[in-house]
């Protein structure tokens, strides 16, 4: 294999990824993360990069230790803790992803419904029409072999980076002091920072793309030394993107607006783009701040569709005693999906806070519990064992589980 099909390869993947983790979190990440002033958001650009990239690297490796190669994380739950087990996990994991898909079916209809309405000046259509069209197109998109959906999500993504970048330097001009001047006491700064890890992990999260990124590297690589080093590349590159570009939007963000200022777009529940483009009444962010939400929830939709996908087909084929084919299914998934997301658009629920809550314990025990956990009880995994990285993977977990019970109490 020559080694410019293995770095196309990898940086197809990288982007992937990225495009999997920048979805909706990353819009609200700034409001969560720059009201407590400063200081903490240095400290969460310090964390979130190992935490990433450790937490995802865990949970692909855990896809990978089974003695089944392709199988996916559904199949090597039930092969590593039993039939019971298999089914309550692998019913999370499906629980972790589906109603943050049901999140972008309803965002990708109100970004569309008010950008033809306040920029475009145009009639919006029926809701039950709009969210009809733009949901069966992004499920057809997914009925597309992988390696089409794979270069539609890249090319997504390209637009997305250098909006986001051009964002984020275009508001270097509005910078002020507000946020540096905001010290907060010890008490109030750990308490920002512990709210703050579950947005962190929501935000960066790409777990519903990982078991198909996995079984993708080891079709490439076949052999699993070359894999794991491979996948760890892939997965280390895509956490450094994730945190140069989002960190550099958040911190933009932040600065640019007070803390009183974010605090009350947090209470009128709207993305920071929407704050800023309410704030300057200015086209460029106007126009730009629409068309990033867009292209987040576009490139987003898809690594969290082959995530559902792949919990439900699990979940369903554990109850049974003949599995249904994966190209059946499929189609069957595809319908549910596209009725399960066009009545959730269509009724347009204020849940969304709720559901991303509820989401964000769910992840961190999928993505920063389990694997860890697997690496101590599952023979094929303990040559990972006893590192401090590992040590490091749990005690966020547990921060971002206990933060969030917390938060509904």
């Amino acid at each position: 294999m020559d080694q410019t099909s293995s770095t196309r390869f990898s940086l197809t993947w990288v982007l992937n990824l990225f495009g999997t983790a920048v979805g909706a979190g990353v819009l609200f990440l700034p409001i969560n993360a720059g009201m407590g002033g400063f200081l903490p958001l240095v400290v969460m650009a310090v964390l979130v990069g190992p935490m990433t990239y450790l937490a995802h690297r865990g949970l692909a490796r855990f896809v990978l230790s089974s003695k089944q190669p392709g199988s996916d994380i559904t199949s090597v739950v039930r092969e590593h803790f039993g039939k019971l087990a298999g089914v309550m996990i692998t019913l999370l994991y499906f629980l972790a992803i589906f109603p943050i898909l049901l999140i972008y079916g309803v965002g990708i209809t109100n970004t569309v419904a008010s950008f033809l309405e306040n920029q475009l000046q145009m009639p919006v259509p029926p809701r039950y029409i709009l969210s009809l069209i733009l949901i069966a197109v992004m499920i057809g998109v997914m009925l597309l072999n992988e390696a089409v959906m794979l270069k539609i999500t890249t090319y997504l993504v390209y637009p997305l980076v250098a909006i986001l970048l051009g964002l984020s330097i275009y508001l270097i001009p509005h910078w002020n002091g507000a946020a540096l001047s905001e010290v907060p006491q010890a008490g109030d700064f750990a308490l920002t920072l512990w709210l703050t890890i579950p947005v962190l992990v929501f935000a960066f999260n790409h777990s519903p793309a990982i078991s198909s990124f996995a079984l993708s590297q080891q079709k490439f690589y076949q052999d699993p030394a070359q894999t794991d080093k491979n996948a760890s590349r892939t997965l280390r590159c895509t956490a450094g993107i994730l945190v140069l570009f989002v960190m550099f939007f958040v911190f933009s963000c932040v600065l640019t607006l007070t803390p009183q200022e974010l605090a009350e777009a947090k209470s009128q529940n709207i993305s920071v783009l929407s704050y800023l483009a309410n704030k300057f009444d200015n086209p460029v962010i106007s126009y730009f701040g629409p068309l990033v939400a867009f292209l987040a929830i576009g490139s987003s939709f898809f690594g969290h569709y082959l995530g559902a996908r792949e919990g439900l087909e699990g979940l369903v084929n554990q109850l049974r005693d003949e599995p249904i084919k994966p190209a059946k299914f499929k189609k069957i998934t595809a319908v549910i999906f596209l009725v399960t997301l066009w009545i959730v658009a269509t009724i347009n629920p204020s849940i969304l806070g709720f559901i991303e809550s509820l989401g964000g314990p769910v992840i961190a025990m999928i993505l920063f519990i389990m694997p860890m956990y697997a690496i101590r009880t599952v023979p094929s995994l303990q040559k990972f064992g006893g590192k401090l990285s590992n040590v490091f993977v749990v005690v966020m977990g547990l921060i971002a589980i206990s933060a969030i019970v917390y938060g509904l109490f």
